[in-house]
């Protein structure tokens, strides 16, 4: 399942200098997690991106866990690859 979730984080070093999106969209995963460790529940941040679906967001928490637990993040896109 976190797999499945984190084929949704990409990197394009012409967005945000090379930081992870969501799906090649304008809208960082560091965006995401800030909004939540600021106390924002998944429902404010989707009514305010409109373009993110619930999956997402979940997708920006297991690509957190990955970086924290050393995990392989072989299935972050990179574009111009």
């Amino acid at each position: 399942m976190e797999q499945e979730l984190l084929k949704r984080i990409t990197v394009n070093p012409a967005i945000f200098g090379g930081k992870p999106i969501i799906r090649g969209m304008r809208i960082s995963v560091e965006l995401v997690l800030s909004l939540l460790a600021q106390g924002e529940s998944v429902n404010a941040i989707l009514a305010d991106y409109p373009d993110l679906e619930p999956a997402d967001v979940q997708a920006c928490l297991a690509y957190a866990h990955a970086v924290i637990a050393h995990d392989t993040l072989d299935t972050v896109e990179v574009a111009g690859k």
